[in-house]
């Protein structure tokens, strides 16, 4: 794969904030460098600025980075057609985490250009008169990209060439890592304080970074800061570093900073808040609503604005493609030898690329509620219905019915395959494929062919409805199902303010009136238990289970019931690297799981063990860098992370 070294020369994509009417937009335009001079103009302000909301498309929707969070958590483990990108991160004994491994180096190839740039508008900017407002909006880029950076690898250089947290314009071969208190204390705090302080309620452009957006990232620095100084299960760093704050301040004083923050945010919202169902937060049709403080944005009404191709994926950045990792291929589905479910642009299907698979124990433990938790049917596609006419030309000339399990008939619109809640001994499964030819099952009486949980495998799973694609132009057939989601990319959300406040009151925060870690956890809880849609069902439900959500909740609440919560509410979304390194709990939570093989008709679960060293709780410094730095060989090795 790309080498990427820290050669900081800025050739990057940028553009300018184009005002149209009361419309306004980031239109992006073609220049091969930024310079001292160019952003100490609005034009070069603006184009800087610009270039950094465009580099969220790089890793966020990348699939490579996407895998990386949550490959070999207790989410995630390889599917069937996975390479070695993929396995590398499973820590299961099919691979290995190397310093060569792609998808860690694509963060840390991101991001840097990322804070030069930003480094560039801080720097300069006052000199043409900006606004703190706008310059507001590159200090909390340059956090945000530290922030990514120093939970993923650890310690790293705040110096690129020419000071630290300095704009550079020239290549350099020569590198330093700062140790991870300097990290949060020089470059993390200090930027998000100052955003904090200067950005605006309400955002300049749609999807613009606010001061809501800001305090939650301040709120989770602090959190995950606080555990890195406990170090409860004692997890090494790297540079070596006291776990002692250079300001003086202990774990316990940062997590009343994380709740402090957090529950501010929560009290001033401005114009965000929670969505009323869950099922809206995750519908297409609802993109970019209330409750998304930031995202990687695409569109379908233009190819240069959507940063790819409107009609095939490239398998790259910038598009979306990260929904097609955790898509089996159901168009291998026969119904009286038909494909009854084809490859459409429709939020339950999209590309199939299984390259990653769930474990049987999301569906039986982290949604064992499926029937007062709306979460589990706003995650997952576990209906696939026919929609076979849309292959056909013209679709009036495809079969009015087909035969599928038991020699029952179908039409349109039935359930040609269904994922049961739970698992059921009367379930037939053939051997091999079987009539189904992807080896589901049959119970007596229904038409679709079943499988129950246990029989999930490598091969066949229930999809990621929640990541699945729509678009407003498929006309009456099945659109563009090749080409990377349209769909903006959820990076942060409203509602994680609650699970930090809740988290960082767990962790010895003294709470407000109103605010413990259970009420907090309960507010997002209840509206779980809100229905107005029953989505794999496919049917109207208004339903209210928000009393019996929050009877259910224990009445003491600890971190391994959080970070339940937390998967619950933001399954496969690239949260869950970060929460289990934050806790240390990755390895308690993530070792053993089970899942079924890679073949078709493979529904005999088999327990899997992952190798969870502590070493592994860090990334490597990727290898194109090491290879790039003109240094001794000692040096370079110094560099690295331990153990790799």
């Amino acid at each position: 794969m790309k080498r990427i070294h820290l050669n900081i020369t800025l050739s990057v994509w940028l553009g300018m904030v184009v005002f149209s009417g009361c419309k306004k937009i980031l239109e992006e335009e073609p220049r091969s460098i930024f310079t001292p001079d160019y952003f100490k103009t609005v034009t070069g302000v603006n184009g800087g600025l610009t270039a950094m909301y465009g580099h969220l498309r790089n890793m966020y929707g990348q699939a490579y980075y996407y895998n990386s969070l949550i490959t070999g958590t207790d989410e995630a483990t390889w599917g069937k057609d996975a390479d070695g990108n993929f396995k590398d991160m499973d820590c299961s004994g099919v691979g290995s985490i190397l310093s060569t491994s792609y998808p860690s180096s694509v963060l840390w190839g991101e991001a840097f250009p990322n804070i030069n740039t930003a480094s560039g508008v801080i720097e300069n900017a006052s000199a043409a008169g900006i606004a703190s407002s706008l310059v507001a909006e590159a200090r909390f880029f340059r956090a945000f990209d530290y922030f990514l950076l120093v939970q993923t690898f650890g310690g790293v250089p705040l110096d690129l060439g020419a000071g630290q947290l300095k704009f550079n314009t020239s290549p350099v071969r020569t590198s330093v890592r700062n140790t991870v208190p300097e990290v949060y204390t020089k470059a993390v705090f200090p930027d998000l304080l100052t955003a904090v302080a200067d950005l605006p309620v309400a955002a300049r452009v749609t999807g613009g970074v606010t001061k809501t957006l800001a305090r939650l990232y301040l709120a989770k620095a602090y959190l995950t800061y606080g555990w890195w100084l406990q170090n409860p299960n004692n997890i090494p760093t790297y540079p070596a570093a006291n776990r002692t704050d250079p300001d003086g301040h202990d774990a316990n004083w940062y997590f009343q900073q994380a709740y402090d923050v957090s529950t501010a945010a929560i009290e001033s919202p401005g114009s965000y808040g929670l969505v009323d169902t869950y099922y809206d937060v995750n519908l297409g049709s609802n993109d970019r609503n209330k409750e998304m403080l930031l995202y990687a944005d695409h569109t379908q009404t233009s190819e240069r604005f959507n940063g790819g191709s409107l009609t095939f994926g490239s398998g790259g950045a910038p598009d979306n493609f990260a929904g097609w990792m955790m898509t089996w291929n159901y168009t291998n589905i026969r119904s009286g030898g038909i494909s009854s479910v084809q490859r459409e642009a429709e939020q339950h299907l999209g590309r199939p690329w299984n390259r990653m698979a769930p474990p049987i124990e999301v569906f039986k433990n982290t949604f064992a509620d499926k029937t007062l938790d709306s979460r589990y049917d706003g995650t997952f596609t576990t209906v696939y219905r026919g929609n076979w006419p849309k292959g056909y030309n013209p679709p009036e000339s495809a079969p009015a019915s087909l035969v599928n399990a038991n020699g029952l008939s179908i039409v349109p619109g039935n359930a040609v395959l269904s994922f049961l809640d739970a698992d059921n001994s009367a379930v037939s499964y053939p051997s091999g494929a079987g009539t189904s030819n992807v080896g589901a099952g049959t119970l007596p009486g229904r038409a679709d062919y079943v499988i129950s949980p246990s029989g999930i495998s490598r091969i066949v799973y229930p999809g990621l409805w929640k990541l699945g694609p729509y678009r407003t132009d498929n006309g009456t057939g099945l659109g563009q199902p090749n080409a990377g989601s349209t769909r903006p990319y959820p990076i942060a959300k409203f509602s994680e303010l609650y699970f930090v406040a809740a988290e960082a009151a767990v962790k010895g925060a003294t709470p407000k009136a109103g605010k413990s870690a259970r009420e907090l956890i309960n507010v997002v809880r209840a509206r779980a238990g809100k229905w107005r849609w029953d989505n794999n069902g496919n049917v109207a439900k208004v339903a209210d289970n928000s009393a019996a959500m929050i009877a259910a909740t224990p009445a003491t609440i600890d971190i391994n019931y959080i970070l339940a919560e937390r998967s619950r509410e933001y399954y496969a979304e690239g949260y869950r690297r970060f929460d289990l390194i934050r806790t240390q709990k990755w390895a308690e939570l993530s070792t053993t799981f089970s899942i079924c093989g890679t073949g078709y008709g493979d529904h005999t679960p088999v327990t899997v063990t992952r190798t969870i060293t502590p070493n592994l709780y860090l990334r490597p410094i990727p290898q194109g860098q090491i290879d790039g730095m003109q240094m001794s060989d000692e040096a370079k090795k110094a560099y690295q992370n331990p153990g790799y």
